[in-house]
């Protein structure tokens, strides 16, 4: 399993790329101010990145025990990423009504306009983020049957 100092690393790393990402294109996209916008996308991050974290560790410590490892197939990504995002939607949804002062059917839909482009992002980030900072037990679990999915 990955160390506190790197799963620090990870969410500070995953939060910033997305920040700099969302924050143009969200304000472009929704017609909403982008000051707005930004304030909305750092009270995200904050809540994102303990949300990572708490996500991350718990996801790998159950792919330890169901599996003895940590090393995630394509399958197992999207499922990871899906179900990350399902978890954010439901903390930040009331956060954006209230803050930008729209309904929580229109939160709701900002949100998921958000989720779509994070689950990619949340993918293709820790697709990265493993090929950057591998673990050195996944060289030694070269095995297919090893990886879960």
């Amino acid at each position: 399993m990955r160390s506190t100092r790197d799963r620090i690393r990870h969410a500070i790393s995953f939060e910033l790329g997305g920040l700099a990402l969302v924050s143009p294109l969200g304000a472009w996209t929704l017609g909403l101010p982008a000051a707005d916008i930004t304030m909305v996308r750092i009270a995200s991050a904050i809540i994102a990145t303990v949300w990572t974290y708490v996500y991350n560790f718990a996801f790998d410590a159950l792919m330890q025990r169901m599996a003895g490892g940590t090393q995630k197939s394509i399958q197992l990504r999207a499922l990871h990423a899906v179900f990350f995002e399902t978890g954010l939607l439901a903390m930040l949804t009331p956060m954006l009504a209230w803050y930008l002062g729209i309904s929580l059917l229109h939160a709701f839909l900002v949100d998921v306009a958000f989720a779509l482009f994070y689950v990619v992002y949340t993918f293709v980030f820790n697709w990265a983020y493993d090929r950057i900072f591998p673990l050195h037990t996944w060289h030694e679990a070269s095995r297919p049957s090893q990886v879960l999915l």
